[in-house]
């Protein structure tokens, strides 16, 4: 039985975990364009402690002076940049920096950052691609920024990236693997899926042995991932649906700030505005009072975004 606090997700057992690491180098090669040889010059330093939806996605390691950070991802990843900061940034205190080192009149060596999204989700997205940190930036300050990283995101879907997948075996082998769970999982439960999908992987597949003999691990990580999917989607789903509400919501107030803003406009009183709007007297009178900042114009647009920012729950 499997015995793991937190499960790897299928891909970190692939991918990073130490008894792999011909498979990670071999994957590493095909990423960057290079030909390293040797397994045992890989260093993984991935921090336990990170987790995702209560799983180890995750891979780093040092491989001559540069620090690969591997995720792996099934879902839209526009944080990326952001979570790869924060990784790094826990992950050089942890194990580079220490009170004294870093103030000392040194300066620190630090591995250079290689940070790479593998994406296999069902949304369409393109075969390779930059998210930059300054994308999360205001539109018209992200020039400004004194800071920025970039994570590369590679689409590993079957099909997608063929010349990566012919450098690495292991990974088209991968790819190949999740292509045929999804085809399963139309007719049989996800668990069965996973089985008869690795009983279906041909004789010569490098990782065919290594999945059935952990094929218990393989499932319940297969079943944590459809689930976690599942869960993504229904937040998403959520997340659309109170848009929708605070959307009405906001039109509904600008409609009533136009109307105050006309009736002052004309001259009318707070009492006789609330009156004709039929609103609560305290609630126009907070509207007005800002509004009154703003005339004679009244401009109804000035007046909302000045209620949002100032009060924004009238």
């Amino acid at each position: 039985m499997v015995n793991r606090e937190h499960k790897d997700r299928l891909f970190k057992m692939i991918f990073g975990r130490e008894e792999h690491r011909d498979w990670t180098l071999s994957l590493y090669n095909a990423v960057n364009g290079t030909s390293y040889d040797d397994p045992s010059m890989i260093e993984f330093n991935t921090m336990e402690d990170v987790l995702f939806m209560g799983m180890k996605n995750d891979a780093s390691f040092l491989l001559d002076s540069h620090l690969s950070l591997w995720e792996h991802q099934s879902t839209p990843v526009p944080n990326a940049p952001l979570r790869c900061v924060m990784y790094l940034g826990r992950l050089w205190s942890k194990q580079y920096i220490g009170i004294k080192t870093l103030y000392s009149r040194k300066t620190i060596t630090l591995p250079v950052p290689r940070c790479v999204i593998f994406y296999n989700g069902m949304d369409d997205e393109e075969e390779q691609k930059v998210l930059k940190l300054s994308d999360a930036f205001p539109v018209d300050k992200g020039d400004e920024a004194d800071v920025e990283l970039r994570v590369r995101l590679i689409n590993v879907n079957r099909g997608h990236n063929r010349r990566l997948m012919e450098v690495c075996r292991p990974m088209y082998e991968y790819a190949w693997l999740i292509d045929r769970i999804r085809e399963n999982c139309r007719s049989m439960g996800i668990e069965a899926a996973s089985l008869r999908a690795i009983e279906e992987m041909p004789e010569n597949f490098r990782i065919k042995g290594f999945l059935l003999e952990n094929k218990e691990e393989v499932q319940m990580s297969m079943l944590t991932e459809y689930n976690e999917e599942e869960t993504l989607r229904i937040i998403a789903k959520e997340e659309r649906e109170e848009g929708r509400a605070e959307g009405k919501e906001e039109g509904s107030k600008r409609h009533l700030i136009a109307q105050i803003c006309k009736k002052m406009q004309k001259g009318k009183d707070v009492e006789q505005i609330a009156d004709e709007v039929e609103e609560e007297l305290s609630r126009v009178q907070k509207i007005c009072e800002i509004a009154q900042e703003l005339g004679p114009e009244y401009d109804a647009d000035k007046v909302f975004e000045s209620v949002r920012k100032r009060i924004p729950n009238v």
